[in-house]
C-alpha cells in the first residue's frame, strides 16, 4: 500500500541492456610493460529492488570493479598473452564481474577489451620483431624449397641413370641374342655345306664357282674402263695361250700363200 505524499519513487530502473564504460587505464603486465587499456560492460537489471538498495551506484561500481578485475589479470599475463588471448580476457573478466554484479542484482552479459595500446618504443620493437619473423620465416621457406628442389633433380638424375642402365642393358641383351642367331646361323649353315660336300663331291666347286661369278659381277659393275680380266685357273692360262698361239700361226702362213701367187 502506497501512502500519498509519505511514500515517494525512489529511482526508477529500466530492465534494458545497458552499457558501462571502462576507463582508459595505464596497466603494467607481467613483463614490465605499460600499457593502456579500455572496455565496455555489457549489463542490465534483474532485481531492481536489489540495484537500489544494495548499491549506490551500480553502474560506478560495475565500472570500478572492472577496473581493479582489469589491473589484476593484466598484471598476471604477458604483454604477448595480453595482446593475442584477448577472448580469454573477456571470458574471465565477465566471470569475476557477473559474480559481484549478481548481489546487486544486476547481470553481466558481456564483456568487451575495446582497445590496447602499447607505447611507441614497444610498438616499434614489435614491427622489427615481427618483420624479423616474416624475414625467418621467408628465408626458411626459401630454404625449403631450394631444398626440395635440389632433392627433386637428385631423384630424376636418379632415374635418368637408372633407366639409361636399363637401356644399355636391354642392347647389351638384344645385340648378344643376335649373335647367338648369327653365330647359330653360320654353325647350321656350316654344317649344312659339310653334309653337303660329304655327299656330293662337286659341292665343292660349285661353290667356288659361284663365288668366282659374283666377283666377276662386281668387277662388270666397275665404272672403270682399265680393266683386264685374266683366266683364274692356270689350265685355261694354257689353253689360252695356245689357242692364242694357233690364231697367230695361221696368219702368217696364209700371208705367205698370198705373196706365193
Amino acid at each position: 500500500m502506497i501512502i500519498p505524499i509519505v511514500d515517494s519513487i525512489r529511482a526508477k530502473l529500466t530492465s534494458r541492456e545497458q552499457l558501462v564504460d571502462i576507463e582508459k587505464q595505464s596497466v603494467i603486465t607481467r613483463d614490465n610493460v605499460n600499457i593502456s587499456i579500455d572496455g565496455i560492460v555489457f549489463c542490465k537489471v534483474e532485481d531492481a529492488k536489489e540495484a537500489t538498495y544494495n548499491v549506490v551506484d551500480f553502474k560506478y561500481a560495475i565500472a570500478n570493479l572492472a577496473m581493479t578485475t582489469l589491473r589484476a589479470e593484466i598484471g598476471g599475463m604477458d604483454l604477448d598473452d595480453t595482446l593475442s588471448n584477448r577472448e580469454t580476457l573477456n571470458a574471465k573478466l565477465q566471470t569475476e564481474l557477473g559474480s559481484a554484479a549478481s548481489n546487486w542484482g544486476i547481470k553481466v552479459t558481456r564483456v568487451e577489451i575495446s582497445d590496447i595500446a602499447v607505447p611507441h618504443e614497444i610498438q616499434r620493437a614489435m614491427n622489427m620483431q615481427m618483420e624479423a619473423e616474416r624475414e625467418k620465416r621467408a628465408i626458411e621457406t626459401r630454404a625449403k624449397a631450394d631444398k626440395e628442389a635440389v632433392i627433386r633433380k637428385a631423384e630424376a638424375f636418379k632415374q635418368e641413370e637408372v633407366l639409361k642402365a636399363e637401356a644399355i642393358e636391354r642392347m647389351a641383351d638384344a645385340k648378344k641374342y643376335e649373335q647367338e642367331q648369327i653365330a647359330a646361323g653360320q654353325k647350321e649353315a656350316m654344317r649344312l655345306i659339310n653334309e653337303t660336300m660329304s655327299e656330293n663331291k662337286n659341292a665343292a666347286e660349285f661353290l667356288l664357282a659361284k663365288d668366282r661369278v659374283l666377283a666377276f659381277q662386281e668387277l662388270a659393275k666397275s665404272p672403270s674402263k682399265d680393266k683386264m680380266i685374266l683366266p683364274y685357273d692356270v689350265t685355261q692360262m694354257i689353253g689360252s695361250t695356245s689357242v692364242l698361239g694357233d690364231a697367230f700361226f695361221k696368219g702368217v702362213s696364209n700371208g705367205d700363200k698370198n705373196n706365193a701367187s
